[in-house]
Parts: C-alpha cells; sequence; structure tokens
C-alpha cells in the first residue's frame, strides 16, 4: 500500500499526519502554518511528493448531534479546492472529539502545555488517518471472510 496523508484543517492550521508504507499506523508529520490557500495547496504538494502518498484523508468536523456545522462547511469547501487541485482521491472521516482525545493522551503522558499547543494539530491528524486506515483494515478483513465463507 502506497501511503496516506491525513489532515486536521483548521482556519490557522492543518495538522499533518502519514501512514507507514504498509498502511498500518500513523504518525504525526507536521503543522502548516495557513497563509492562503494557493501556498497551503503549495505545501501540501511538497508533503505528497516527499511521501509519494497516494491518497488524502480529511477530517470532517460533524457536530456532537452529527449536524454539519459551520467548521463542517468551511473543511468541505477546502475539500473542493483540494480535489480541484490535486488529482488525488480524498475521502472525509468523522474527525468529533479528536483534538480532545489528542489533548488528553500528551496530558496523560505529561507533554508540557506549550508543547501540547505546538503538536496538537498534527496528533489529531495522526488521530483521523488512523481511524480510517483502521476502518480500512477492518473492509478489508470482512471481505475476506465474506470470500472464504462463499467457496
Amino acid at each position: 500500500m502506497e501511503r496516506v496523508l491525513g489532515l486536521d484543517v483548521g482556519t490557522k492550521t492543518i495538522g499533518v499526519a502519514v501512514s507507514d508504507p504498509l498502511g498500518i499506523t500513523a504518525q504525526p508529520v507536521t503543522t502548516i502554518r495557513r497563509a492562503g490557500l494557493e501556498s497551503d495547496l503549495a505545501d501540501l504538494r511538497g508533503l505528497i511528493d516527499v511521501y509519494n502518498a497516494s491518497c488524502l484523508v480529511v477530517g470532517y468536523p460533524r457536530n456532537m448531534d452529527g449536524s454539519i456545522g459551520e467548521q463542517a462547511r468551511y473543511v468541505a469547501r477546502f475539500v473542493e479546492s483540494l480535489r480541484a487541485a490535486i488529482a488525488l482521491p480524498v475521502d472525509l472521516v468523522d474527525e468529533r472529539l479528536t483534538t480532545r482525545v489528542a489533548s488528553r493522551a500528551m496530558m496523560d503522558i505529561n507533554v508540557k502545555a506549550k508543547r501540547r499547543k505546538e503538536i496538537i494539530d498534527q496528533q489529531a491528524a495522526a488521530l483521523i488517518l488512523q481511524t480510517w486506515l483502521d476502518r480500512k483494515a477492518r473492509e478489508a478483513r470482512e471481505a475476506a471472510d465474506r470470500v472464504r465463507s462463499e467457496e
């Protein structure tokens, strides 16, 4: 499997994570400081090239009740621009609570507040990507089980 990039898109930053070459685990990579759409897309193209990414996974921030709020609409507009500018598949993943979970995990291992603030977005991107990778692995197992049961 080729590598996949996970993105946690915010108004000021984009957290970025990458899968390992086997598509099993997600690792945080960097945080892009937003500087305008063209600059953001250029930064992402550079990361796509560095990691030879074959797909992008973007966190889609639904409200807790599952409805679509302003932040989700903001991300949807960004994804439209991303799809128009970059010829790779883009999948959306429900990202409710990922930033909170990432922050709690870093607090649990005593990461200082200043450092947490610097890396929270890339940690959230790693959780988003890991969710996607786990779903893909589960779907592959279920497909293999169906094939075996049909034999």
